[in-house]
């Protein structure tokens, strides 16, 4: 009995074995691989561990190869492939450096293409949310948009500038919440700047109805607590941005409220026009 309870015990611990003798084995592999001092191997097995999804081996190998291929015909690929196992490990800021610095280096590469993409693509997937500083963002949208002016006819285009359209968003968004910041706080002067700034810098935004009229409420209360000397112009200021508003859309949500600014600002201005121009 004790003789078979210690064959199963061992059958049971077999396959664990196994997989630790097969993890002995590819580590004691890739160690000769890393002492090796014949480069052409490195980079054979560094390329089969990229291929194989092993990206920390592959990168530690073509670390090393950088400088051990730079000025030869294959200094690009090494490049080209480092960066992508820097890409693979989501280490987004380092892939995007190694990309750029191919498309640099090696503008006739033929991976400098798609490169200049990846270069914008890791800075668009490492733009932070939009309440906090978006120079991330702004460096997606540049290095996104120089793509689109030196590869005009690639089969990335549209993808550059759907990835585009969603940084600017954000921008503007974050300009929204600039402007709402600025307003909740009753400085209403900033307000007006900012939110101007916003539409004037991304008048195709989804948040131009909203942006409008919240300007459009700002430069009101902010006309409303002005000095005499300023009342006026500013109240005129806020008629205009009343008639912009309901001009572009006469049938928004905030029409009825819309309506009261005007109204209250023609009483002010001793304004004759139709409240429902």
């Amino acid at each position: 009995m004790y003789i078979c309870a210690m064959l199963m015990k061992m059958r049971n611990f077999a396959p664990i074995a196994l997989v630790f003798l097969l993890l002995f084995s590819s580590c004691s592999d890739y160690n000769k691989v890393v002492k090796s001092t014949d480069f052409e191997f490195k980079y054979k097995k560094s390329l089969e561990y990229y291929e194989g999804g092993e990206y920390v081996k592959a990168s530690t190998l073509l670390k090393e190869l950088l400088n051990v291929f730079r000025g030869t015909s294959r200094a690009d690929k090494v490049y080209y492939y480092y960066a992508k196992s820097q890409f693979a490990m989501k280490d987004n800021l380092m892939a995007g450096h190694y990309f750029k610095t191919l498309v640099k280096e090696f503008p006739r590469s033929e991976f400098a293409e798609e490169s200049q993409f990846m270069v914008g693509y890791c800075f668009y997937l490492d733009s932070p949310s939009p309440r906090l500083d978006q120079q991330v963002t702004q460096n997606a949208i540049d290095a996104l948009q120089l793509f689109i002016n030196v590869y005009p006819k690639s089969t990335r285009i549209e993808e550059a500038n759907r990835l585009i359209i969603e940084l600017r968003d954000k921008l503007v968004y974050k300009s929204y919440l600039s402007g709402k910041l600025y307003y909740d706080l009753k400085n209403y002067k900033a307000a007006v700047v900012a939110l101007t700034s916003s539409l004037k810098d991304f008048p195709d935004t989804k948040y131009r109805e909203e942006l409008m009229f919240m300007l459009l409420k700002a430069k009101f209360l902010l006309a409303t607590k002005s000095i005499e000397e300023k009342k006026h112009e500013r109240l005129s200021s806020a008629l205009d941005e009343y008639f912009t508003f309901v001009d572009e859309y006469p049938d928004s949500k905030h029409r009825k409220e819309a309506e009261k600014y005007h109204t209250t600002t023609a009483k002010l201005l001793n304004y004759k026009g139709d409240s429902n121009l």
